[in-house]
């Protein structure tokens, strides 16, 4: 048993949305190729790990205020002539049928608005470590932040897919990237991600990312060690930069730390255990049958029962 299971929903329905072909469709044509990726997703994961709790996350706001305020250009390119985000309009369209299909298994989902996926996660990763070990699973590295040997708290990356998951905790953050297991958000600041429009120091790669972080342990411990006025520790030119990119880092640190203890009544008495059967029979027979899902309702429900 792996205890907590938290899915990075979002990740998960948009990889399933172009991993599935958009010809997979319910019979009056519409596209069903995210919901229907997405339910063999959790039925594989539910069938391998064997969780005995499971929390669907989700986005309540993708680009949340806090973080814009900081800084301006988070997920900037991201954003529609209309102010919102670029889903595609067929994934737009199947994101309430993946509501309602959670809802009729009886599978906990939980967002907060103003916060992102990541926040939800991160909150009840750091809740739920108090009783046993925690899977994050996601395609999003900003979440190897969270891992943590001693919870265990632990990244199912699927940049290989579900069936061929990368189980990440603090050992393979240090070994992949070179720096302490948990400084994955501060390496990330200092490198940057152009995925979420975070520009990183300028003349700062990957090596020298690892070296500050390694050295200082945390974007706040490198702002100390310029204020204390100290050239030690910092590779050559790097403390110059650092520097001339204090307003961003304090900005970023913001923008990149994921949220640990969001207190909100979604959060609050969540009913997180992996149900056996159905919350909801009939109305899971007839979203099968309207949008052709029983194949994937099916295998759920097979992981679930056993």
């Amino acid at each position: 048993m792996s205890g907590l299971m938290l899915l990075d929903t979002p990740s998960l329905y948009f990889r399933a949305f172009f991993g599935v072909p958009e010809s997979v469709t319910a019979p009056d044509g519409t596209p069903v190729n995210a919901v229907r990726g997405l339910v063999d997703m959790i039925a594989r994961l539910v069938q391998d790990r064997r969780p005995d709790r499971l929390v669907c996350c989700m986005d309540a706001d993708w680009r949340p205020a806090f973080r814009v305020a900081a800084l301006p250009s988070y997920k900037a390119h991201r954003v529609a002539e209309d102010g919102g985000d670029q889903t595609p309009d067929a994934l737009e369209a199947q994101l309430p049928v993946i509501a309602q299909v959670l809802e009729a298994f009886g599978l906990a989902s939980a967002g907060v608005p103003g916060y992102e996926a990541d926040d939800v996660i991160g909150t009840l990763a750091v809740r739920g470590a108090a009783d046993g070990p925690v899977d994050i699973v996601t395609g999003d590295r900003d979440l190897f932040q969270l891992v943590d040997d001693g919870g265990p708290v632990a990244v199912l990356y699927t940049a290989r897919g579900v069936r061929n998951l990368q189980v990440m905790g603090e050992k393979e953050v240090a070994a992949k990237y070179g720096i302490p297991g948990r400084g994955y958000g501060d390496y990330a600041t200092l490198r940057g991600d152009p995925s979420d429009g975070l520009p990183g120091v300028p003349g700062v790669g990957d090596k020298t990312a690892a070296a500050l972080v390694t050295r200082f342990g945390s974007v706040g411990g490198i702002l100390a060690a310029l204020d204390a006025g100290t050239d030690e520790g910092f590779p050559a030119g790097a403390r110059r930069r650092m520097e001339a990119a204090r307003e961003y880092l304090a900005a970023a640190e913001t923008v990149v730390r994921v949220v640990t203890d969001i207190d909100a009544p979604e959060l609050a008495g969540l009913d997180d255990r992996l149900p056996a059967e159905p919350r909801d029979g009939e109305a899971l027979v007839a979203l099968a049958d309207q949008w052709n899902l029983s194949g994937p309702v099916n295998r759920l429900l097979n992981a679930l029962a056993r």
